[in-house]
């Protein structure tokens, strides 16, 4: 089954949101074994939707339509599909009565506009919205499934979820094999390398698949296959998996989609052990990535952002003659790296210390090139160690870069005490 998504509404077009739907919505019908080839945007105008409609139902057997079910005049995807497939827009009482029913029970009148939002097609299937109020619809023409969802993430994803994937299950896919994928998870190492170590598995290999995808300082390698049965599909996954993990072991941190933060506060909640952090071109983000996690408050004791000299000093104590004076190795060196962390573990009697200390840019800093950053990690009753960097790219990409290269060295700190252990 060939699919194909089309996102409407102006706002996408003018870059005003960005379409999290259709990267939602590729992965869940691609889990359900339907290949989606094509994806549209398109703005609020009758014909362009109807055009957009022509298209794809030339070259597509399941066309998901987003946005454009609101109550006001330019919310035009039901009458734009209604009038493509030549059926009438009828209310759908269902629906009417949980609009009256919001607004009565907040004591507000109901304009006359929200009628547009109960609005389904002849012939086809409503989709209840259990969080928002625009009803959604599944209908069939020409052997061609259109399904039609209402914008908001938080109200396409539960009705895509509780009402379009059952519609799908039941209508269309009575014969499809369903892919079943594994996301790899590696830090320390970029995707060309990966590619490299990978090229003769990614070259032979086409069942399952392998496909990589880059972000900033992390490589996720998806592994897919199709299969009747779960089971079946595992053994040929963890087969390629275990292939993949003898070329890149030091990198891969984990076997699921989980950021490698998640991996660090999971694994030093679990073994009791405890971190802090001293941070200066990063201005927090390290702090930030470990306590978005849940159950961060059990391992993270806490840190500094000592962004100047002076907050170095009176914070975290490192010497005058470290960071001033003639000789002085300055803020952004190897030295002020391991003080910062051997201080922040010692003044927190944390089990591990981190630190990292660099030039973020766009300018230079203390006669040093940006994108020199180091990164520190003591942790207790062992030496520490400390790793200069060199990193391209905006103020804010070197920021990330540092944090990402800071997390990777830390958990394969971690991994290394685990095994002691």
């Amino acid at each position: 089954m060939k699919a194909e998504i089309i996102a409407v509404g102006t706002e996408l077009l003018l870059g005003q949101i960005v379409n999290t739907n259709a990267q939602y919505l590729s992965r869940e019908l691609a889990a359900l074994g339907i290949d989606v080839y094509y994806q549209t945007v398109v703005g609020d105008n009758l014909e362009r939707i109807q055009d957009a409609l022509r298209l794809s139902s030339s070259r597509a057997d399941i066309v998901l339509l987003s946005g454009g079910l609101g109550p006001t005049q330019d919310d035009l995807t039901k009458d734009a599909l209604a009038a493509f497939l030549g059926r009438t827009l009828h209310i759908d009482r269902m629906a009417m009565d949980a609009i009256e029913r919001f607004f009565r029970e907040r004591g507000t009148p109901m304009t006359e506009n929200n009628r547009r939002q109960a609005l389904a097609i002849e012939g086809g299937t409503p989709l209840p919205n259990e969080t928002g109020l625009a009803v959604g619809n599944a209908v069939s023409s020409d052997d061609v499934h259109y399904i039609v969802l209402p914008g908001p993430p938080k109200e396409l994803m539960p009705m895509f979820e509780q009402q379009a994937k059952p519609w799908l299950m039941q209508h269309v896919l009575t014969h499809e094999q369903p892919i079943y994928s594994k996301m790899l998870k590696f830090a320390g190492i970029g995707e060309s390398s990966l590619d490299e170590r990978l090229q003769d598995l990614i070259t032979a290999q086409t069942d399952p698949t392998i496909a990589l995808y880059a972000k900033e300082g992390e490589v996720t390698v998806r592994i897919s296959t199709k299969a009747p049965s779960e089971s079946e599909a595992m053994d040929k996954l963890d087969g390629l998996e275990a292939k993949i993990r003898e070329r890149a072991s030091a990198f891969m941190y984990a076997s699921e989609d989980v950021p490698i933060e998640k991996v660090i506060v999971d694994l030093m909640a679990d073994r009791g052990w405890t971190l802090s952090a001293a941070e200066s071109c990063t201005g927090g983000l390290v702090m930030e990535s470990l306590t978005s996690v849940p159950g961060s408050a059990t391992m993270f004791r806490g840190g500094v952002v000592c962004y100047t000299n002076e907050m170095k000093e009176k914070l975290v104590h490192v010497p005058h003659g470290l960071l001033e004076g003639e000789g002085a190795p300055g803020a952004v060196s190897r030295e002020v790296a391991e003080v910062l962390a051997e201080h922040v573990r010692m003044i927190t009697d944390s089990d591990f210390g981190l630190s990292v200390t660099g030039v973020a840019g766009p300018g230079y800093a203390e006669r040093k090139p940006v994108g020199l950053v180091y990164i520190g990690l003591a942790e207790r009753g062992k030496e520490t160690e400390v790793h200069e960097l060199h990193l391209q790219g905006s103020r804010e990409t070197i920021r990330i870069r540092a944090t990402k290269a800071l997390l990777y060295r830390l958990w394969r700190r971690l991994m290394a005490a685990d095994g002691e252990s």
